[in-house]
Parts: structure tokens; sequence; C-alpha cells
């Protein structure tokens, strides 16, 4: 369908292959994970980038769009005052979860039909699916994810576990849960991405 397929490199899709729980380890994954997203979105032709196979169905530059949209959401939080985080959500009675015990109940509360929301991306025009467009919305990304890095950076542990943060589907977590949410979150999209682009093939 699209000229430049065949010259395709080969897909590495980002993972986390550990159990990042500390906040330094977080930010490290984050970044790493963004920077490993950022080479499999590159394995993408401009045209299938924006390409939506459906009305319905997000294209690769929905997907990422909606990464930047969400992440913009979940900074408002960490840059948020803790008085203001207190009063509006109150204090965790509960420790935060692990890593691969926060991911699962994502994968649950996403088989049980959570969607974007107002967090979807809307659909794009002709005049923005273009190599310049591609450059600007991936900047943007890397503005939020490095935006979310520096903001998680000035907490302390106690009050990663301590203060909460509203999710749309998933309730009120922990900050730290939070952080993992952004991380698994990038994850979980190149993955679909890459589904569907393989069930295309």
């Amino acid at each position: 369908m699209f000229s430049d397929v065949a010259a395709r490199p080969v897909t590495v899709v980002p993972d986390v292959p550990g159990t990042p729980h500390a906040c330094g380890e977080i930010i490290l994954e984050l970044r790493r994970v963004h920077s490993e997203s950022v080479a499999y979105w590159a394995t993408y032709s401009t045209p299938e980038f924006f390409h939506r196979p459906a009305a319905d169905v997000w294209s690769p530059a929905d997907q990422v769009r909606h990464l930047t949209k969400s992440l913009r959401g979940i900074i408002v939080g960490f840059e948020m005052p803790t008085l203001l985080l207190i009063l509006a959500f109150g204090v965790a009675r509960r420790p935060s979860r692990g890593y691969q015990e926060f991911c699962a109940e994502y994968e649950a509360t996403l088989r049980r039909g959570a969607r974007a929301g107002r967090f979807a991306p809307r659909a794009l025009d002709a005049s923005e699916q273009t190599g310049e467009g591609r450059v600007t919305l991936m900047q943007q990304h890397a503005t939020a994810v490095e935006r979310l890095c520096d903001a998680l950076g000035k907490w302390s542990e106690r009050a990663l576990d301590r203060l909460r943060i509203r999710h749309p589907a998933l309730g009120k977590l922990t900050a730290r849960e939070m952080a993992m949410f952004a991380l698994l979150h990038n994850v979980h999209h190149t993955h679909v991405a890459e589904r569907r682009r393989t069930a295309n093939v």
C-alpha cells in the first residue's frame, strides 16, 4: 500500500523487563522507553504514520498524540501544590502497588471497557498530515516526557506514596502509581500500534 514498506527497519517495540519502583528508576525508564519509542515510530513512513485504517481506528500519529495529551494531564497533577492535592484527593491509606501488579490492574481495566474519553485525539486535517506536522508532533511528545521527568524528580519517595492523583479510569492512585502509569501507557500504545500493523501485513 505504501511505497517504502519494503525499506522498513527491523522493528523493536519498547518494553519494561524489570520492576521500576524508586523515583529515579521510573525516570530512567521513562526516558529509555521514550527513546526506544521514537525509534519505533520512525519505522513508519509519513503516509503510514498518519493513516487511519478506519474512522474509529487510531493511526500511529493518533497514538502519539493521545500519549502527549495524557502526559500533559499527568503533569498537572505532579506540578500541583501538595496542599491542593491533599484537599482534592486525600492521602493514600495503602502502599503503592509494584509495577507488575499495577500493570495487571491496568490491563484488567482495559478489558472491562475503559476508553480514552476526553484524551482521545481528534481527526487530523489533510493539511496537518505532513512531514513538518510529524516533526512538530514528535517534538511536543518529547517535551511532555521531559517535563514529566523534571516534575517527578522533585518529589520525595515518601510523597510519592503518601499523595494521590486521580486517573479518569483507574481512580485515585498514589503519585508513584501515576508515574508508573505514564511509563506503561507509553509501552501499551506502541504495542497496540504494532499489533495493528502486523495484522495488516
